[in-house]
């Protein structure tokens, strides 16, 4: 049997973690009822938000919406996210309702007052990856969310959005009323939490943390490229645990720090499941006053030819333990004044969409990235749930999360050059970097050029 080596100390307290967490998962799996999609037309969604108010909200077990203004200002915004909007159509996927919105109607256009969507770049400047290697560690990449048996939905509804629209998660006061106020929904993580690792001074008083294993590169950079090993750990929510991620931050720190984000994360007080989705954020003003996931706000414009992937929606599969290895590849790229989001397999880069530069002002990214951070994160208030698989990043591949194939194009020559990463391990006793490493081109050898391990099993005290 594999032995766990790298890290020691602390062990008898995880593995009680672990037990326990165990048990309160069977327990709860074994009681709970199984989640139900329910498909709400998109007219009778916009009337019952229309007609909606505080006292339906205020005081549900579900809901955390402070008071009545706070709750007012949630229904709102959601109206003005789809005044005028005419969908195609719409359909469940992960129990929750999208809407097939015309390309000209999505927030980041039409609140923006877009004229037009830019062209992506050609697709030569999707740089290939690596094939992952020998066969024995050859992981399979993901091309889209959904594999070819789940393009209907069970009420009959087709997942595939028709040319010129696009699929946005709907926003529901549901959702957003899990929050005190729209800032807190909109914001990265709880009271400030979920920033970049590298850019955060002193935590100020709070009832929740932030934890990482991660690494960084200060470079002035036109964007990046990883893939990322797709897994699902466990968030227990009844025991304060917030979130969990693995993602890569694009980001300029002087004169303010912004960023565009990407990866996957498991954050069942916002999706109101426990399967990792798909995401992406962004801040203009170190998460001050600008940024939210996903399409819940007028930032990311999604381009039609994304159709495949979805913002706010799981994966078809994910990693297993020793077992079969699932990943995508994610990329921004600036390109013609915006930053063009790719997605896809070592093979096929999709470009979903970009965040405009506009959008970031008068700041550095308007015109380039001055950092970037790959990397494992966390939220809870003791004990924090675990980062990656789950366990420690030293097991190597089949059992700790990974990112690879991690380069980047310089600024202002737009050469691909591959990475020359730090590593940082803040919380040690409990998520761990293994690397980076050189996977080298030379068969049998893996082809996986600079990767790292990432990750740990989580659990209390970690400091």
């Amino acid at each position: 049997m594999k032995q766990r080596k790298g890290v020691s100390h602390s062990v008898s307290t995880h593995i009680l973690y672990s037990v326990a967490c165990f048990l309160f998962v069977t327990s709860t799996m074994l009681n709970a009822q199984p989640a139900q999609n329910k498909f709400v037309p998109f007219n009778d969604f916009i009337a019952a938000t229309r007609a909606a108010n505080s006292g339906d909200y205020l005081g549900k077990p579900s809901a955390q919406v402070s008071d009545e203004p706070a709750f007012e200002e949630m229904r709102q915004h959601i109206l003005k996210l789809y005044d005028g909007v005419q969908i195609s159509h719409s359909f469940t996927l992960d129990g929750d309702n999208f809407d097939c919105i015309p390309e000209m109607q999505q927030p980041g256009v039409r609140l923006r007052g877009l004229k037009s969507i830019a062209s992506p770049p050609p697709s030569s400047l999707a740089r290939k990856a690596g094939d992952g290697g020998e066969s024995s560690k050859k992981p399979i990449g993901i091309s889209s969310q959904l594999g070819p048996d789940q393009l209907m939905d069970e009420f009959g509804n087709s997942r595939v959005c028709e040319d010129h629209t696009i699929p946005m998660r709907r926003v529901t006061l549901e959702e957003t009323s899990r929050f005190p106020t729209l800032k807190s929904y909109f914001a990265k993580g709880p009271d400030g939490a979920g920033q970049p690792p590298s850019t955060r001074q002193v935590d100020s008083p709070s009832a929740v943390a932030h934890k990482y294993s991660y690494t960084y590169q200060y470079v002035n950079n036109l964007g990046d490229t990883t893939t990322l090993n797709l897994w699902s750990p466990y968030v227990n929510t009844g025991l304060g645990e917030v979130f969990s991620l693995s993602q890569s931050w694009t980001m300029a720190t002087s004169p303010s720090l912004q960023t565009a984000e990407v990866g996957w994360q498991n954050y069942p007080s916002f999706y109101g499941g426990q399967n990792s989705r798909l995401f992406i954020y962004w801040t203009a003003d170190g998460y001050s006053r600008t940024g939210c996931y996903n399409l819940t706000c007028a930032g990311f414009v999604q381009y039609n030819g994304g159709n495949g992937w979805y913002f706010g929606a799981g994966f078809s599969h994910y990693s297993t333990f020793g077992g079969t290895q699932y990943e995508f590849r994610a990329e921004y790229y600036y390109y013609q004044g915006n930053w063009w989001l790719g997605l896809g397999d070592a093979n096929t880069i999709t470009w979903v969409g970009y965040y405009p530069g506009s959008l970031y002002g008068s700041g550095t990214m308007r015109t380039n990235s001055q950092l970037i951070e790959f990397g494992s994160e966390s939220v809870g208030s003791n004990p924090y749930p675990p980062e990656g698989s789950g366990d420690w990043a030293s097991w190597g591949f089949g059992y700790a999360a990974y990112q690879r194939e991690l380069y980047y194009w310089s600024y202002p020559s737009d050469i691909a050059t591959w990475d020359s990463l730090t590593a940082s391990q803040p919380s040690s006793n409990c998520y761990t970097i293994a690397g980076p490493y050189w996977g080298g081109y030379t068969p049998p050898s893996n082809d996986w050029g600079f990767y790292f391990y990432e990750g740990g099993p989580g659990g209390y005290n970690c400091y």
